[in-house]
């Protein structure tokens, strides 16, 4: 199949921001690519990017509910502990609020679609770590495992925390990662050292981590308590909102979504047609099984070909050849996806006032 028409899209970032720094890259450009490169991986960040640190006296500090506290320099990282590598999809909970806000105004960046990026991670398995620091399993209360990265203060705290269950980490998947797409890890996308969650939303993967604490309550950080959480859409003022933030439960897994990154007309055979591409991502109930397109506003659909998955946590890369006339007389298309739990993306995208998990059909006209 030649592709050759299709537009030589510019791998610049689209910024949303500059202080503190937020970018994102055109869609069109990402799903050219089954792995994201680095120079395509969306930037978001709450403060300040810290550019240089000093590995040898960089440290990471493990304590809590553990019997064998640690401080684990870079160099103890990468040798102590066997390297592990996993192909992940990394997203921000932001992801198409500027469609969100189509509906009702939202609170923060208006990101497209391009704030998604399935990248292969190197680094430490945190439960290697934490058997290492050996937990205390007798103590009832290690019910959570926080993240914090004090490089730098935040705009809402004065720095930067997540958290995850402790149940989360046992399956090995959460690593302390040192390398993106076989290189160090760049200050941008979160060096020396993060924490790669996959299946989390971005928010968990805490870049620039220097401290990770067993703890009986979740990251009492202002990004897990009062961000980052689905509020009803009945509240719809931020005033409201701050009264309410901890009456809801943390963010933990992004909704089962897709998206159409491009549309591009093809002429072949003197048949006038349209080469669709997009992605689909995965929710908690299992891998993508198929993803369709309708140009009817659902009346009907059609099954798009499945061209790239990659182990439990990648995205779904798909694509579909449609002839003009199936585009409709508005030339908008919609995109759902279904998982291996049965369940199909909605319709409709249900609105908060954060602008978060939206993840209604995918849309685009041409």
């Amino acid at each position: 199949m030649d592709y050759s028409s299709e537009p030589d899209y510019s791998p610049l970032l689209t910024i949303r921001g500059t202080e503190p720094f937020n970018a994102e890259a055109p869609t069109a450009a990402l799903v050219r690519f089954q792995r994201t490169p680095s120079e395509l991986v969306y930037c978001r960040n709450h403060g300040p990017v810290t550019k240089e640190f000093d590995e040898e006296t960089y440290r990471v500090n493990v304590s809590g509910g553990v019997r064998n506290p640690l401080e684990l320099s870079l160099h103890d990282i990468r040798t102590r502990y066997p390297k592990v590598e996993v192909i992940a999809a990394l997203q921000c909970a932001g992801n198409r609020r500027v469609e969100m806000a189509e509906i009702q105004p939202v609170k923060g960046i208006l990101w497209a679609d391009g704030t998604i990026g399935n990248c292969f991670w190197g680094g430490a398995k945190l439960s290697d770590i934490l058997q290492d620091a050996q937990i205390d399993h007798t103590n009832a209360n290690a019910q959570h495992v926080c993240f914090a990265s004090h490089a730098a203060p935040c705009e809402d705290d004065t720095y930067f925390g997540g958290s995850v269950p402790i149940s989360h980490i046992e399956d090995g998947d959460i690593i302390l990662a040192y390398e993106m797409n076989g290189a160090a890890l760049d200050p941008d996308h979160g060096g020396p050292v993060r924490i790669v969650a996959p299946g989390f939303l971005g928010a968990r993967w805490v870049k620039r981590v220097d401290s990770i604490i067993i703890s009986e309550n979740e990251s009492q950080n202002w990004y897990q308590q009062c961000d980052y959480k689905i509020l009803p859409s009945s509240v719809s003022s931020p005033e409201e909102a701050k009264h309410l933030w901890k009456e809801y439960p943390a963010m933990t897994q992004m909704p089962l979504n897709s998206v159409i990154a491009s549309i591009v007309p093809l002429s072949t055979s003197g048949r006038q047609r349209v080469h669709v591409t997009g992605y689909a991502i995965r929710g908690a109930a299992g891998p993508i099984v198929n993803v369709e397109v309708s140009s009817d506003e659902g009346e009907s659909w059609r099954k798009a070909d499945i061209t790239y998955q990659e182990g439990k946590w990648s995205w779904t890369l798909w694509e579909i050849i449609m002839d003009t006339h199936e585009a409709g007389k508005q030339r908008i298309l919609y995109s759902r996806a279904r998982d291996a739990g049965g369940n199909v993306q909605e319709k409709e995208g249900r609105w908060n006032i954060r602008g978060v998990a939206y993840s209604a059909w995918g849309r685009r006209s041409w």
